[in-house]
Formats: structure tokens, C-alpha cells, sequence
């Protein structure tokens, strides 16, 4: 009997390191903001919720120009972020009567649409054997 309790406790670690091996981080920088008021909001998206409800969202205070966050245990996959600075700190992006965005934002890859709302095939990255970590200018 104690040897299949071994067992047992041999295979759960096994099978705990081997799922935490394959969680990642990303780390996300914007390198460009032009004032330090305010806070950069991060959400981390899949194509299946973009622009939605995100998987994770992380916020950061901007320090001389730049905001950084981190996004811890992030299985493998394809994701993209949509950041913006929200200057008056009402956590939600604000947007003028006809729709253009009031506050600056960004997307992972830094491919915005010249007209529209970011696109995922254009934001997305790959997390996969290693950590990502990339710059997002306004």
C-alpha cells in the first residue's frame, strides 16, 4: 500500500511541474506615453473574446513615460492586448460623440487599423516554448 501511495505522490508532482512548465508570463511595456497622469490599463485577450470580457487585465502607473506590467501563468496559445491610458482614472476608455477614442491606446505588434477598432489578426502573438515580452507605442 505504501508504494502505491509513492506512486501516486511521484505522479501528481509530476504532472504539477509539467503544467506549470508550460505557463508562461507576458511582459508588456508602452515606451511612449506623453504624461504621467493617469494609469495604463492592460487587457489580455483570445480571438474568441476580443475586445470583450479579457482573460486577464492588469493596470500600471506610468513612470517618466513608461508603464510596464507582467502577466503571470499564461498557458500556450495565440492572445493580443489592447492598451490605453486612462488620463482622468475612470477605468474605461473614453471616446468622443463620434466615436474616435479622447485617450491614447495601443496594440500588442503595434498594428493599429487606420480606420476602426484594433483587429486581432493584426495584435495577435504567439506564447508557446518561452516568456514574450515586447515594447506597445501609442
Amino acid at each position: 500500500m505504501k508504494f502505491l501511495i509513492h506512486i501516486f505522490v511521484i505522479a501528481v508532482l509530476f504532472t504539477v511541474e509539467t503544467v506549470s512548465a508550460q505557463s508562461k508570463t507576458i511582459t508588456a511595456t508602452v515606451v511612449n506615453v506623453t504624461s504621467d497622469k493617469g494609469k495604463i490599463k492592460f487587457p489580455l485577450y483570445t480571438k474568441e473574446n476580443f475586445r470583450k470580457e479579457p482573460l486577464q487585465a492588469k493596470e500600471s502607473a506610468i513612470i517618466k513615460g513608461k508603464s510596464t506590467i507582467i502577466f503571470e501563468k499564461v498557458p500556450e496559445g495565440e492572445y493580443a492586448i489592447i492598451c490605453f491610458h486612462d488620463v482622468n482614472d475612470n477605468d474605461r476608455m473614453d471616446f468622443e460623440p463620434n466615436g474616435m477614442p479622447l485617450e491614447d491606446y495601443g496594440v500588442s505588434n503595434n498594428k493599429l487599423s487606420r480606420f476602426g477598432p484594433p483587429v486581432f489578426d493584426e495584435a495577435k502573438f504567439l506564447v508557446k516554448d518561452k516568456n514574450v515580452s515586447f515594447d506597445i507605442k501609442f
